[in-house]
């Protein structure tokens, strides 16, 4: 069973179609999704996200059907915020909250969460001392163990961006999306964000990375997706697509990237 199958999903905002029959399946593994401003990445991951309503087509994680705009029906914000478990999002920007400390943000949405959770007989106490060993385990990952305590105005750019990506991963998502996780960094810092993102895949993970850094997308992903003008122009490995493009505007697109490093 595929992990997450994207059946002809489509979406516009007023008379502008954005997406146009997006569909793929993924298994596992790191997916790059590359392609020019404006060809629809980023609207792709937010509907992923349940961030935007596709117009029409289908979300289907580990054979749930999360999404079929077939059916009528309107999500309430409770099952909205049910179906975004599925995914976690780190976006460029990093969207820290400046008034919690590294440890807090992280915690925050598994606290959350646990308000409305059955215990099972376990102690609010015991699953709040979880959270929180969970948390320390996440920054000891991404490479902060000294920086608990730290407000997200004493971090780097790079630090506060690893420190999102513990938060994305505090939810245990099926699926972990980036949004260009290093466009807002400077060249020097994209290399330790990159490390860390490296250094998440296993052999049970399941990411979908949105990025124009091409050396990561050849080296790391196992899949590559080129979106031009809302559509997948073309898909296929690594070796496929930077050795060996087929579309005429995949090749463009890889020229002109690599002519502007």
């Amino acid at each position: 069973m595929a992990r997450l199958e994207v059946k002809d999903i489509f979406k516009s905002f007023g008379k502008t179609e954005v997406l146009k029959g997006i569909s793929f399946e993924m298994e596992g593994g790191v997916l790059a999704i590359i392609g020019s401003s404006g060809s629809g990445k980023t609207t792709l991951l937010r509907c992923l996200n349940f961030l935007e309503t596709p117009t029409s087509g289908q979300i289907i994680v580990n054979g749930e059907k999360l999404f079929d705009s077939s059916v009528k029906e309107k999500f309430s914000d409770k099952q909205i915020r049910k179906k975004r478990l599925h995914f976690g999002l780190v976006f460029q920007q990093f969207n820290l909250f400046p008034q919690y400390n590294v440890i807090d943000n992280i915690t925050l949405s598994p606290r959350l969460r646990a308000k409305t959770a059955k215990y099972y007989g376990r102690s609010k106490s015991e699953v709040l001392g979880e959270i929180n060993l969970n948390a320390v385990k996440l920054l000891e990952r991404v490479g902060l163990s000294d920086k608990a305590t730290f407000y997200p105005c004493q971090l780097s750019g790079g630090q506060q961006q690893r420190v999102a990506i513990a938060r994305a991963l505090a939810l245990e998502p099926d699926i972990l999306c980036f949004d260009e996780p290093t466009s807002a960094l400077d060249p020097e810092l994209t290399g330790e964000v990159l490390r860390v993102i490296k250094g998440l895949k296993s052999k049970d993970s399941t990411m979908i990375v949105v990025t124009h850094e091409m050396d990561f997308a050849k080296n790391v992903a196992d899949r590559v997706i080129f979106m031009a003008d809302g559509v997948i122009e073309e898909a296929g490995t690594p070796q496929d697509i930077f050795d060996n493009p087929k579309s005429a505007k995949t090749r463009a697109f890889l020229q002109n990237s690599l002519e502007n490093i």
